[in-house]
């Protein structure tokens, strides 16, 4: 966590042209984007790792569908192969994409089997959000797990049941509209904010008064900066040009941890007011170590019997039973909090804090969490 955390200080006091960015990188052209495509298929060639063809219907039925299309009737047969499996595929279409052109896809299992490693995905076509079919999947999948299984032990690497197919689907129908026919050239942030739309509007216009002699861009609000094209240029460079201006966006104040990883992301713009901070751990452990009695019995006959529940055959005498004692031991260990003034005026000043005190990642959570509580901590908390 110390070493992430100086990586992270280290990159953010580098000197202020390091840290600039791209306009293309923090704002995206509204209109340009991917659309989502998805389709039904069967995977075949598994190794016996397919699906269940008695637990997975469907798997059936999309099999006996397709061997009836292909001229072979086995309506009437009980299939039992193992090789075939059913899965959902999906992909992203570019924008403006043409046809022919192809795009990698995603393989996913729909039913119980345990492997596609090794499969070869079937045409599969891949429709859009309305309903048309845009493109067709098909080839040889690498999925990277794997998953062996022997009469005792199962190791499984990785996720067996999902793969890639590199260039795997073939474009069909292109998406109607062009760039030209854009009505107008909007560029929307991806982090909205009002200073960092500020920054773009006037990086573009400074560019613009000197290669246009005009002014191009408007600020809309803290998402979206309205641009007009010069006459004198196409769409396109015009677009590109504006991409490679270079900008210092400003970021919230705004701390990120996730409790399941012990993951603390804690932004430049953090500042903590001063505060004292003591944390201490409370450890109770609980010890059970159960311990077997067994009494002496009856003396019958200068002979000891050790009694199960039928010494009325012994002389009538009621046998001894064995029993169970428990032992338990509890203790309880708090290990002694350091007192610590936190004051973050930046986040270099932040980080030497939180390490002079010496904490675990789950310790600094729970700092961050109490010290918001308290008032005390400037920035937004974003549990995840």
């Amino acid at each position: 966590m110390r070493a992430l955390l100086a990586v992270l200080l280290g990159l953010l006091l580098i000197g202020p042209a390091a840290a600039s960015t791209r306009i293309k990188d923090v704002a995206a052209l509204k209109g340009v984007r991917d659309n989502q495509l998805v389709g039904y298929g069967l995977v075949t060639g598994l190794q016996g790792t397919g699906d269940t063809l008695r637990n997975t219907q469907f798997t059936e039925q999309s099999l006996q569908s397709m061997l009836d299309r292909m001229g072979v009737n086995v309506r009437d047969a009980r299939l039992r192969t193992r090789n075939v499996a059913a899965v959902m595929v999906t992909a992203d279409l570019p924008p403006y994409i043409g046809v022919g052109s192809r795009i990698d896809v995603t393989v996913t299992s729909l039913g119980d089997a345990s492997s596609l490693r090794g499969g070869t995905l079937l045409m599969t076509p891949l429709a859009g959000g309305d309903g048309q079919i845009y493109a067709a999947a098909q080839g040889p999948m690498a999925a990277s797990g794997f998953s062996v299984r022997g009469e005792a032990e199962t190791l499984t690497q990785g996720v067996a049941t999902a793969g890639r197919i590199p260039n795997g689907a073939l474009i069909e129908r292109e998406v109607p509209g062009s760039f030209r026919e854009l009505p107008e050239l909007i560029l929307e942030l991806k982090n909205p904010d009002f200073k960092t739309a500020t920054l773009i509007t006037d990086a573009i216009n400074e560019y613009a008064l000197q290669r246009f002699r005009r002014r191009v861009a408007v600020p809309r609000d803290q998402r979206s900066v309205v641009l007009q094209k010069p006459q004198n240029i196409i769409p396109t460079r015009f677009v590109a040009e504006i991409g490679d201006l270079l900008i210092n966006p400003d970021t919230p104040a705004r701390v990120v941890v996730d409790q399941r990883t012990g993951t603390v992301v804690i932004g430049r713009n953090v500042q903590i007011s001063t505060v004292a901070v003591t944390h201490g751990n409370l450890t109770v452990r609980v010890t059970e170590t159960p311990e077997v009695s067994q009494p002496n019995g009856p003396v019958i006959n200068n002979q000891t019997i050790v009694g199960n529940g039928n010494a009325a055959a012994a002389g009538g005498n009621p046998g001894v039973a064995t029993v169970v004692v428990p032992r338990t031991q509890i203790n309880a260990d708090e290990a002694g909090g350091k007192v610590a003034i936190l004051r973050g005026s930046d986040l270099q000043t932040l980080v030497r804090g939180l390490n002079q005190v010496g904490l675990k990642p789950s310790d600094i959570i729970a700092i961050l969490q109490a010290v918001k509580t308290a008032g005390a901590l400037q920035a937004e908390l974003v549990v995840q």
